[in-house]
């Protein structure tokens, strides 16, 4: 099952659910600003990434630029990022898609193609 976190403003999550909808994909969306994902489900979800953790920070949001976190992330434990992004959704970087074993931050056709090759 894939499950999307979106922003119903967001042109890039609306781009990536038509991708996916293109590409015949069956996804469950859930609006991440009225149902931020928990602390506990994005470090399961940076987890499974691979990435490094700022990936999953909306570095181009009104709220991230607001807390000038360009300057204090780099000097946040991980522990008060994880806080930080459980809350407020609009500091997530979004869409925000995982699966039972994989997960990411953004959207980028190729990646997701590469990330979902075996999800049909």
């Amino acid at each position: 099952m894939i499950t999307v976190y979106c922003y119903d403003k967001c042109t890039t999550c609306k781009k990536s659910l038509a991708w996916l909808d293109e590409h015949g994909f069956t996804y469950k969306k859930i609006d991440i600003k009225g149902n931020r994902p928990s602390e506990e489900l994005l470090r399961s979800l940076h987890a499974k990434s691979g990435l490094p953790l700022k990936r999953f920070f909306n570095t181009s949001g009104l709220l991230y630029k607001e807390l000038e976190l360009s300057k204090r992330l780099p000097e946040i434990n991980e522990n008060e990022q994880f806080s930080l992004l459980a809350s407020d959704g609009m500091l997530i970087k979004r869409p925000l898609l995982f699966t039972e074993n994989k997960a990411w931050p953004g959207f980028k056709e190729e990646e997701w193609e590469r990330i979902l090759a075996d999800e049909k």
